[in-house]
């Protein structure tokens, strides 16, 4: 059985939606999907992303992962298990969040930055870390961190681009956070799935 975890570990990409208008969800998804992405998250910072969420696991069959981010307590944890995500994303670490990941068995991926913080969160239970802001690092700073703590998933998010998601990725990422560099806010206002859709391929295309 294909797990979340095998679906982020094959493609290398989980695509992030933070928008503020996602009555267009389905759209976006399906040029994502139709680039070569299978996993995408829709953030809480919208409040209609748990609606969604559940719309989108209704039309979507299960070789694209949908989750939740910007998930920071609990409660939120639950909502969204309750939508149908398959996998929950914070750009914080907080124990109650893990743990109630964990109790709904649902893959987790806290947010932290330093060598501390990501091994915290790692024994906590995390199912990979998202190591955030990214784009305060460089991709050295992974070999650095994964020579003496080789066990570590980790997930760089903000700032991640075509010109640098080779260089996160040889240097040990586990899987890459994309956002607004793959979800170009001009092609969804312009409703250019087209363009979004050559865009997520190339994405895909520069992993080969």
């Amino acid at each position: 059985m294909t797990t979340v975890l095998d679906i982020v570990a094959k493609v290398k990409l989980v695509a992030i939606v933070r928008l503020d208008d996602l009555s267009t969800a389905k759209f976006i998804s399906d040029a994502l999907i139709d680039g070569g992405i299978r996993a995408i998250e829709f953030t809480l910072t919208n409040p209609d992303a748990v609606a969604t969420i559940a719309d989108m696991r209704q039309s979507l069959d299960d070789s694209t992962a949908i989750g939740a981010g910007s998930v920071i307590t609990a409660e939120q944890v639950r909502q969204v298990a309750a939508a149908g995500a398959q996998f929950v994303v914070s750009p914080v670490c907080k124990r109650e969040v893990i743990d109630a990941c964990q109790a709904l068995e649902l893959p987790t991926m806290p947010g932290a930055f330093t060598p501390s913080e990501i091994q915290q969160a790692w024994e906590w239970g995390a199912s990979a870390v998202k190591v955030f802001p990214a784009n305060h690092l460089s991709p050295r700073y992974f070999k650095d961190l994964l020579a003496p703590l080789p066990h570590l998933r980790l997930m760089p998010t903000g700032g991640v681009n075509l010109d640098n998601m080779r260089d996160w990725l040889d240097q040990g990422a586990f899987a890459l956070g994309v956002g607004s560099s793959l979800i170009n806010n001009e092609a969804v206002a312009d409703r250019d799935w087209r363009r979004l859709r050559q865009n997520a391929r190339r994405f895909v295309d520069r992993l080969a």
